[in-house]
């Protein structure tokens, strides 16, 4: 859970320059592990896929959450 607290932080502050696997490694998680982290942020929808810069993810559109839940 921490890491994925950490994770998450990072992919924020990184801002599409990194891939999501070299974040990761950043910070001693190897591969399965980012991506079982990913798979954790993306069913709270917390994040999205989108093939933009380096990294393919990025933080779900608060504005797009609030107009699935209605």
């Amino acid at each position: 859970m921490e890491n994925k607290e950490r994770y998450y932080n990072a992919l924020i502050k990184n801002n599409g320059q990194l891939n999501e696997i070299d974040l990761g490694e950043k910070f001693g998680l190897d591969e399965n592990e980012t991506r079982e982290i990913i798979v954790q942020l993306l069913s709270e929808h917390k994040i999205e896929y989108k093939e933009d810069r380096a990294c393919n993810y990025c933080l779900m559109n608060t504005r797009k959450m609030k107009n699935k839940r209605r």
